[in-house]
């Protein structure tokens, strides 16, 4: 369709095949010698399961990743070694799994992961930071805008999507629209370009070396928002993630500001 091309990141990023082995690899290595409780169950799916990372000490708080595959693919398995950044400055870290078109839809999606926050979030006290990868993004996004009975957001410090598809309408132009089933009203109800800024700093973070439509949808959400926007240098929509598992990188310490 119209706009295939324009979302198409493994097309324009070389070795794109070879990154879900190196993440699975490189995910159940870090399992192997973490300290982690492994699929918690926050609901009654098989996919409604979380991961949580804890640090070798008393932990300052909660840092949950949601991650991305267009609400299609993926699970929490592919990214445990992204909590290596906030769990070296002694933050807990959980991932979700959640259930994924065409199965369900993205606002079923959306109620899972904050079913999922608001399970951790009574497992470990203290103050909360969201972050999200592409459609993880979105997810992060719409679970930090102000929402009746989530309790837990009077926690919420900070939340950072990074690379987040923050305005889900371009998506009806695309083949993945034949699985994601949009139509106009359900693409501006979960797009956090037309809901209300979250109470918490926010974060954007994007590839420089990105699919244009990826920058605009950044660009788009910061000024929405009225929030920082950082485009990182040298990062594309697959590595630009990575630096989460750096304890010292601008990633990690954005998250954790």
């Amino acid at each position: 369709m119209e706009l295939d091309d324009a979302y198409a990141n493994a097309a324009y990023i070389p070795g794109a095949d070879t990154y879900p082995d190196k993440w699975t690899q490189a995910a159940a290595t870090f399992r192997a010698r973490a300290m982690c409780e492994l699929d918690l169950a926050y609901g009654e799916g098989p996919r409604h399961r979380i991961d949580l990372f804890h640090p070798p000490r008393l932990s300052k708080g909660l840092v949950i990743f949601v991650h991305g595959g267009y609400w299609l693919r993926f699970d929490k398995s592919f990214w445990s070694h992204l909590a290596t950044g906030p769990l070296a400055h002694g933050w807990t870290v959980a991932m979700p799994s959640y259930d994924l078109c065409p199965d369900v839809r993205i606002p079923d999606i959306r109620r899972q992961i904050m079913a999922a926050i608001g399970f951790v979030a009574l497992r470990v006290p203290g103050p909360v930071r969201l972050v999200g990868h592409s459609a993880g993004g979105q997810l992060v996004a719409m679970a930090s805008v102000p929402t009746p009975g989530a309790r837990w957001q009077d926690r919420l410090e900070r939340t950072v999507p990074i690379s987040p598809v923050a305005d889900l309408a371009p998506l009806m132009q695309t083949s993945m629209n034949a699985d994601l089933e949009l139509d106009a009203s359900q693409a501006a109800m979960e797009s956090p370009v037309h809901q209300p800024q979250p109470k918490c700093p926010v974060t954007v973070w994007v590839g420089a070396q990105e699919r244009p439509v990826f920058l605009q949808q950044a660009a788009a959400l910061a000024m929405a928002w009225q929030c920082e926007k950082i485009v990182a240098a040298n990062k594309h929509h697959f590595d630009v993630i990575e630096e989460l598992a750096e304890p010292e990188s601008a990633l990690t310490q954005a998250v954790l500001a």
